[in-house]
C-alpha cells in the first residue's frame, strides 16, 4: 500500500559537527539547497514550507531566507519528533491538493551555541507554567534527568540493566565508525563503558546523545510526480502522530512511549508489519528512548528490548539493522534529531549509503520521540515497486 507521496530528496548541511561560523539559518537554506538539487528540483518548484525551532515564527523566517512564498505553512513544534511529523502534514496536504512539492528544513547551532552563551530555550522562573510547579523544584530541570526517571522504572519493573544500555550503545557506534561525517568514530566496547562514571544513573554519557551543530531537509512530491524527476522514488506507505503528556510527571506508565499509539497506525495505513521492516531508524536521545520504542513498535515483547539488543543484534552484521548512521548517540544530534533519521532511512532505500548499505533494504521504519518520551511521530517508507 501506498499513500501517493514519495521523498525524493534527503540531505544534511554542507558542514555538521561544530560549525561556529554559520548561522541556523544557514544550516537550513544549505540542506534545503542540498535537498532539492538530490531531487533533482528547484527552490521555485517549492510551494509548502514545514520547520521549526527557529524564533517563534520560524516558517516566516525561513521562507523570507530562501526567498520562498508558499501556498501551504506549517511549524508545529513536538519536540525531537517534529520532522517526522511534519511529513506526516505534508502527506495530507499533497493528498489534499493544498501543494505539490513539499520541503522540510532544519538547522540548529547548539554546541556553538554553548560556547556563544546563547540560550537556545529560556530558563528563567514561570510560577504558571506546570513543569516549574511540579517538576523542576523537585529536580527534574531536563531530559537526562526525566528519562532516567523512565529507565529506572524500567530497569524495576523489568530487570534491564545497564549493560543491556551499553550493548545498544556499542552497536550504535560501529555504525557511525562506518559514516564520515559523525562526530563520534572510535570504537567502543562494553567493559569499557561500564568502566565508565554514571552522568546521572542509569545513564553513562555514552547512554545520552550528542550536542551538535547540524542542517538536514527532505523533499516530498507525488509519486506520480516524483517518477518523472529522473531519482530513486522513496515511497510514504504510512505515517501517525501521536502525544501522551507534556511533563514526565504526567506520563502514564513511564514504560511506555507514544510509539505504542503511532506505530500501529502507520503499519495499518502501511499494510505492513513490524516483520516487514528492514531497517529502523529510531530515535536515541538516550539508549533507553530507542529501547523502549523497540518494544512499543512491536519489534519486541514489553521489557524484552534489553535482550532484543545484546549480543550485537543491531550492530553491523546483525540481524537488525538499528540506526545505521550512528543515531544521535554517536552521529549528530543539533537538539532535534527526527530529521536525520528520515535521511538515513531515504539513504538507505535508494543505497546511498556507502560503507554502512543495508544489503537490498525494501522498507524503512523511522520513528521520532519529542519532549520527555511525550510525542512520537511515525513513517514507514519503502522503495517504489
Amino acid at each position: 500500500m501506498s499513500t501517493g507521496v514519495a521523498v525524493v530528496g534527503a540531505a544534511e548541511s554542507d558542514a555538521i559537527g561544530v560549525v561556529p561560523d554559520r548561522s541556523a539559518l544557514q544550516l537550513h537554506a544549505e540542506a534545503a539547497a542540498n535537498a532539492l538539487a538530490h531531487a533533482g528540483l528547484a527552490l521555485t518548484d517549492v510551494d509548502a514550507l514545514f520547520t521549526c525551532g527557529l524564533d517563534f515564527m520560524p516558517s516566516l523566517m525561513v521562507a523570507e531566507y530562501l526567498g520562498l512564498r508558499p501556498r501551504y505553512s506549517s511549524s508545529q513544534s513536538i519536540g525531537g519528533s517534529s520532522f517526522v511529523a511534519h511529513l506526516h502534514e505534508a502527506v495530507r496536504a499533497i493528498q489534499a491538493g493544498a501543494c505539490e512539492v513539499a520541503l522540510i528544513t532544519h538547522g540548529e547551532t547548539r554546541r556553538s551555541n554553548r560556547k556563544r552563551g546563547v540560550q537556545t530555550r529560556p530558563q528563567h522562573f514561570d510560577p504558571w507554567l506546570p513543569d516549574w510547579q511540579w517538576e523542576r523544584p523537585y529536580g527534574v530541570d531536563g531530559p537526562p534527568s526525566a528519562y532516567a526517571l523512565a529507565a529506572r522504572r524500567h530497569m524495576h519493573q523489568y530487570g534491564t540493566t545497564t549493560r543491556h544500555f551499553a550493548e545498544l550503545a556499542v552497536s550504535t557506534r560501529a555504525w557511525a565508525v562506518r559514516n564520515p561525517r559523525a562526530y563520534y568514530r572510535k570504537p567502543l566496547t562494553v567493559e569499557e563503558i561500564l568502566a565508565t562514571p554514571y552522568f546521572v544513573y542509569p545513564f553513562r554519557p555514552t547512554d545520552i546523545c550528542l550536542v551538535t551543530d547540524a542542517g538536514g531537509a527532505v523533499v516530498l512530491t507525488s509519486a506520480a510526480r516524483a517518477r518523472d524527476l529522473g531519482v530513486p522514488v522513496v515511497e510514504v506507505l504510512g505515517s501517525a502522530v501521536a502525544h501522551t503528556h507534556y511533563g514526565v510527571s504526567q506520563m502514564p506508565d513511564l514504560t511506555v512511549s507514544p510509539a505504542a499509539l503511532s506505530g500501529p497506525a502507520a503499519f495499518a495505513e502501511a499494510g505492513l508489519g513490524p516483520e516487514d521492516v528492514d531497517v529502523a531508524e529510531l530515535y536515541d536521545s538516550f539508549t533507553y528512548t530507542a529501547m523502549v520504542q523497540l518494544e512499543d513498535l512491536g519489534f519486541c515483547g514489553k521489557g524484552e528490548s534489553g535482550d532484543f539488543v545484546s549480543g550485537g543484534r543491531t550492530a553491523p552484521g546483525g540481524e537488525f539493522p538499528l540506526n545505521t548512521s550512528g543515531g544521535g548517540l554517536s552521529y549528530t544530534h543539533p537538539g532535534m534529531f527526527g530529521m536525520f533519521l528520515l535521511i538515513e532511512a531515504v539513504r538507505q532505500l535508494r543505497g546511498e549509503a556507502g560503507d554502512r548499505q543495508v544489503e537490498s533494504p525494501e522498507v524503512a521504519l523511522v520513528n521520532g520521540i519529542g519532549g520527555y518520551l511525550s510525542s512520537s511521530a511515525t513513517a514507514i517508507l519503502g522503495v517504489a515497486r
